[in-house]
């Protein structure tokens, strides 16, 4: 079976052409058969693209022949199968979105820290650990000691942080999200507002769990990715999770035991949220998608969530 590349990458540069960028990408995507999601805007480009490793080496050689993007990094991981249905090439006000004008990652940011160094600083006493993501993402997996803000989005840190107990300028702060990026607008946003001791993960969780072995990891848990996996373990693979296709909601093995469980219908998050119309609507999806199967054939079957890849990660 064909494995298939991942490659999660962002930059934060001026890009005063989007609409050009995004139809140069999308015919070079789809000469190469990749498909995924890229959001690109004034401040620059954050994506996920999957493909056979050739067509996507390709495509990344393209964007790195932009100048602008000739420094992009990127991380990898690997699928039996592709996860994502489709390309999405999307104009945005921001890359990653926090809402709050002025902040300029591209000028400065936190220290940034290599996975190798990562331990020895985050068991520095005098640092405080701070998870960027949202509630869904910290509930499958996070560093141990950290602290979890228990947002629903991006666009709640910064009311977090104000009112955060404390925290002061001079706090030692360590930051991490999934890939990097969303500790690029918060570290630079925290140095806007006078925080002047704050480091981040350079490469985010994903570049963390690529290059520290699990017997010296201080991750506990999976990380949820913005694609078909919803997860990846330790090793990058796929997870023990998967979306209910009602709500979005990241579902393991005994979550699905529960009653109010419905493959492809509910869960019992989204059981008493959704009517018997819409019910009915998504088991007939469900009905199309194993018939499809049998046919071993694809079928459209991503879930109606809000949580996207921020703007989206």
């Amino acid at each position: 079976m064909a494995r298939f590349l991942v490659a999660t990458f962002y930059q934060f540069t001026p890009l005063l052409d989007i609409e050009a960028l995004r139809d140069a990408l999308t015919s070079k995507c789809r000469e190469e058969d990749i498909r995924g999601t890229i959001l690109l805007a004034p401040e620059g480009i954050n994506g996920t693209l999957c493909g056979l490793e050739d067509g996507l080496r390709n495509v990344l050689t393209y964007l790195r022949s932009d100048l602008r993007l000739a420094a992009l990094n990127h991380k990898e991981s690997w699928a039996e199968k592709p996860p994502f249905i489709r390309l999405k090439i999307r104009l945005k006000q921001e890359i990653v979105t926090l809402g709050v004008p002025d902040v300029a990652p591209a000028t400065a940011t936190g220290v940034h820290v290599k996975p190798s160094d990562w331990n020895g600083l985050i068991n520095e006493p005098d640092v405080v650990l701070i998870d960027t993501r949202n509630i869904y993402e910290t509930d499958l997996g996070t560093f141990q000691g950290s602290i979890d803000p228990r947002i629903e989005s991006f666009g709640e840190f910064p009311q977090w942080i104000a009112q955060a107990e404390g925290l002061s300028a001079d706090s030692r702060i360590a930051m991490f999200c999934t890939g990097g990026i969303r500790c690029e607008k918060a570290s630079a946003y925290l140095l806007q507002q006078g925080f002047s001791d704050v480091y981040q993960l350079e490469g985010g969780i994903l570049k963390y769990l690529e290059e520290i072995p699990i017997e010296e990891s201080l991750w506990a848990g999976e990380c949820y990715v913005f694609d078909d996996r919803v997860s990846v373990d330790h090793n990058l693979a796929p997870g023990r999770y998967e979306l209910c296709r009602g709500c979005g909601t990241a579902l393991a093995v005994e979550d699905k035991q529960d009653p109010l469980y419905i493959e492809g219908v509910a869960c019992a998050h989204c059981h008493g949220r959704t009517t018997d119309e819409k019910k009915a609507g998504f088991a007939e999806r469900q009905k199309q998608v194993r018939l499809a199967k049998g046919r071993n054939q694809s079928h459209f079957t991503s879930p109606k969530s809000k949580r996207k890849h921020p703007d989206q990660e």
